[in-house]
């Protein structure tokens, strides 16, 4: 194994563990988390070489809840600590397919007309204040999308999306919906972030466009795999931490450190740790379907994610003072990563998150 690839791995499970070990049915990743690094590595910081990456990957990436789950995480983790934004390209297209086949897997139909093999995928699916996409049933039994859905990553650059819209009944459905058709127009001008700059993610106006639902009312939000999928975001998170924490500890290993420099590498050791931990056990609760409050899939991911933006936080703070400002203002990748990742994690909603978690606990009744 190439030694520059192999550090750029990131690995969720014990010592000695092999980190591409067989998922129950057979399935595993191919490329290799090497080649998979080498892979991102080439498309770092090219969006179109990206979405080629991830038409390569996804198809080989399991299922979260199929025996694969750490696997895959690992997968993300590796994207992400290699390249932030590949991995911010990515793991939607990758979420997108591990929701079709979930689908499939229900017995719900999605023609294929809006669901090619070749597809680019995104997932559409939060909400924001003063706009709302609407579905409204048509004449021929199918359903038109209307409204302004925001937070569209890299609309007007992927093939397909997953898209939320509220229905007639108050309720959330699904739609695969190609983004090529009339109707659908990407609002330009309005993404000015540093971080993630090339991935673009605002509004997307709908007018009267048609779109396949994928499930009933309330599928996408009811389904354990809503939950895991955020699961997969953390690992992304992780991953890009990681990233950071080994610029630590490559500047530290070209001159001896004093004890605050062996401090800053003990507190992001201990935090990795933390992070991996929660990983892989997230990753072992997810494909037994059982361990603490496996009834309610929503406080495992809550938790996970709390664990892993913590781990991020930290990350980031003790290189900044570990490193000063040099790499900040005179190593671009480094710079770029920094900026990535901090506005990456801000997915994760902080203290709301964390009240979420608290009342999912006391309704679970879960004994500490």
């Amino acid at each position: 194994m190439n030694a520059s690839r192999a550090t750029s791995i990131v690995s969720l499970g014990r010592p000695g563990d092999n980190p591409l070990a067989a998922p129950s049915d057979a399935r595993g990743i191919s490329p290799a988390l090497d080649d998979l690094a080498r892979a991102a590595d080439e498309a770092a910081g090219n969006v179109t070489a990206s979405l080629d990456l991830a038409r390569g990957v996804g198809d080989e990436m399991p299922t979260p809840g199929d025996g694969g789950t750490l696997a895959l995480w690992e997968a993300l983790a590796t994207l992400a600590a290699t390249d932030v934004t590949t991995a911010r390209v990515i793991e939607p297209h990758i979420d997108a397919l591990g929701i079709l086949a979930e689908a499939r897997a229900a017995g719900i139909e999605v023609p294929a007309d809006v669901a090619p093999a070749d597809a680019t995928w995104g997932v559409f699916a939060a909400e924001g204040p003063g706009v709302k996409l609407e579905a409204t049933p048509d004449a021929d039994g199918g359903w038109r999308l209307s409204g302004t859905k925001p937070w569209c990553s890299l609309a007007d650059r992927l093939s397909h999306a997953l898209v939320t819209a509220w229905l007639p009944s108050g309720e959330r459905g699904l739609f695969a919906v190609p983004l090529t058709r009339g109707g659908v127009r990407v609002q330009q001008g309005v993404w000015h972030a540093v971080g993630l700059a090339d991935v673009a993610s605002g509004p997307v106006d709908f007018d009267d466009v048609s779109a396949a639902p994928v499930g009933d009312a309330g599928w996408y939000l009811r389904r354990p795999g809503f939950a895991w999928g955020g699961i997969g975001v953390a690992a992304c998170w992780f991953g890009g931490a990681v990233g950071v924490a080994r610029a630590v500890r490559e500047a530290t290993s070209r001159r001896k450190p004093d004890q605050i420099g062996l401090m800053h590498v003990g507190r992001l050791e201990s935090a990795l740790t933390t992070g991996r931990l929660a990983l892989r056990d997230a990753a072992e609760l997810v494909d037994a379907r059982a361990g603490l409050a496996a009834s309610d899939p929503q406080l495992l991911a809550g938790r996970t994610r709390m664990i892993i933006a913590d781990v991020v936080e930290l990350v980031l703070g003790e290189a900044a003072r570990a490193l000063g400002p040099a790499p900040l203002a005179l190593d671009a990748r480094h710079a770029r990563r920094v900026a990535d990742l901090s506005l990456y994690v801000r997915q994760h909603h902080a203290e709301r998150d964390e009240a979420a978690i608290g009342k999912a606990v006391l309704a679970g009744g879960v004994d500490w």
